[in-house]
């Protein structure tokens, strides 16, 4: 009776409908609440270092979209010193944003990025915070990583179907070149995934990136990170490569 019930319940998972409608959230909550336990102890190593070597915050905090292009804050470890002008004077994150989108000259992430911060993002541990993210339901282990709010508007309607899904830890475009692919590939691997995305491709996708993240692959690091959505769509707008349609 236990192997055959063990059996349906394994059909289940399998089954697609069921696992998007209801396993990949269980299984969302079940595996970063038992992370964020587990992992306890390397939290409160890492945000010791953190205070240390960049000071307060220790917590980094954006806006990001997530599903639907609902709005929530996306939590990671700080791997940079605050953003500022040449002058020193201090910026917020969005006044950051703006004067990238203006081409106002401001210290670059290359400047503002540590040799501890690099570090960090080489093992992917500014990315643990994130699994609260996931444990309250904005993000989902896999998904299509959540894009900065300023690339918003420069989406097609096509692109922006990669929110149709809750927005991911890793994804099928983090297995495949992380930030060293152009943009116009990672989003035919983040719409791929939103229309074939099931329990089989999940588990593929979470051991490929153990594999990636273990061989420090595709990590962009300041400067060498691809340049900015915002400035390619809008080069591709000028050229009549891409139609805007929203």
């Amino acid at each position: 009776m236990i192997i055959v019930i063990v059996s349906i319940l394994f059909l289940l998972i399998l089954s697609i409908t069921f696992y998007r409608q209801f396993f990949k959230r269980f299984w969302d909550i079940f595996l970063s609440g038992l992370a964020l336990v587990v992992l306890s102890p390397l939290f409160l190593i890492v945000a010791i270092l953190v205070k240390v070597k960049l000071g307060s915050p220790v917590i980094f905090k954006q806006e990001r979209p997530g599903y639907k292009g609902k709005l929530f804050n996306m939590y990671k470890f700080r791997t940079m010193l605050e953003p500022q002008t040449r002058d020193g004077r201090k910026l917020t994150d969005n006044e950051r944003l703006n004067c990238i989108e203006k081409g106002i000259d401001i210290l670059s992430d290359e400047e503002r990025l540590t040799r501890f911060g690099r570090i960090l993002r080489s093992t992917s541990l500014d990315e643990l915070p994130e699994l609260w993210n996931i444990f309250v339901g904005d993000m989902s282990i896999v998904g299509p990583r959540p894009l900065a709010t300023i690339y918003l508007p420069y989406y097609t309607k096509e692109e922006m179907r990669r929110h149709d899904v809750r927005p991911g830890l890793t994804g099928w475009a983090q297995i495949h070149g992380r930030n060293e692919v152009e943009w116009k590939k990672r989003f035919q691997y983040d719409l791929y995934y939103v229309d074939h995305y099931s329990f089989i491709l999940d588990v593929k996708t979470v051991f490929q990136t153990i594999a990636v993240v273990l061989k420090h692959e595709g990590i962009g690091q300041g400067n060498a990170r691809p340049e900015s959505f915002n400035s390619v769509r809008q080069q591709e707008w000028k050229e009549g490569t891409v139609i805007k349609d929203r």
